[in-house]
């Protein structure tokens, strides 16, 4: 009985010292649920506005709710009394070391985020980066996905995508071709470039604006070289230029004029023998 009454009292004197600690610490852990819990719908709301990718969007949100959720925990366990300072630096610790272990696909994470966010290419581009080129699969935290036009499969860490040069063939409508054609030196310049026009007004994807052109660029070895640069939508790039490649020789070869490829002429000179006396 004297036990039951000494643990009644001891109880008692808990509640009177740490009562008002407790209400307030889980009146504080309630309130705080809440509005992380705001903070983190408003934070989803402003990425879904702005058209933020969504596995970054929900890597984000997630990763913001984590940290909101973990200070508010140590925060109220600090108010009814209990030591956080080790437990922060265990933490702090960990973190550390977890961090030197990973940098690399740290690297390629924030290589990531920073894609995911600039987007300085989308799924569907085609791209040119880290000495590969194809069309980008997938945008991954950690990595990007290429198909190549062979058919290959590139993964590519997002680490030195982010910190390197990026070349984008898909982000403007319209590009230019341009080519390279030569002729013999005894053939008509003047013919030659009216083939070369009457091939491009003849394929419809060439845009007459801006105008195409044809320039005698140089008087090189073996040939004169003209080069042509005409203007179509980025999806007919190829196609107009394996097809004029086509069409210039087949009418070249039909029109009598020559495409010259490099030649050497070698001459022999014979020399005496040298006379010998007896």
């Amino acid at each position: 009985m004297e036990m039951i009454e000494e643990n009644s009292e001891k109880i008692i004197e808990f509640g009177l010292i740490y009562g008002a600690d407790l209400v307030l610490a889980l009146l504080v852990l309630f309130i705080g649920f809440w509005v992380i819990k705001r903070v983190v719908a408003l934070m989803r709301a402003a990425m879904i506005r702005k058209e933020v990718d969504v596995t970054l969007r929900r890597f984000l949100v997630n990763l913001v709710g984590i940290i909101l959720k973990a200070l508010l925990i140590i925060s109220v366990a600090s108010m009814i009394g209990v030591e956080t300072t080790s437990f922060i630096a265990i933490i702090g610790a960990a973190g550390l070391a977890i961090g030197l272990a990973l940098q690399g696909s740290l690297a390629n994470f924030a290589g990531g985020v920073l894609l995911l966010m600039f987007r300085p290419y989308k799924v569907g581009d085609f791209i040119e980066s880290q000495g590969h080129s194809g069309t980008v699969y997938a945008i991954q935290i950690f990595t990007t996905i290429l198909k190549t036009p062979d058919n290959k499969t590139v993964f590519i860490p997002n680490g030195p995508i982010a910190n390197g040069s990026i070349t984008n063939y898909s982000t403007e409508e319209t590009r230019r071709v341009d080519m390279v054609f030569g002729i013999g030196y005894d053939d008509d310049i003047d013919k030659a470039k009216k083939i070369l026009q009457s091939l491009i007004d003849a394929d419809e994807r060439i845009f007459k604006d801006p105008a195409p052109a044809i320039l005698l660029a140089e008087l090189a070895n073996s040939s004169v070289n003209f080069k042509v640069r005409t203007w179509v939508k980025s999806q007919d790039y190829w196609g107009v230029f394996f097809d004029m490649h086509e069409a210039v020789k087949k009418t070249f070869d039909k029109e009598g004029v020559s495409i010259p490829y490099p030649q050497q002429d070698v001459h022999l000179h014979q020399v005496p023998a040298a006379s010998t006396g007896q």
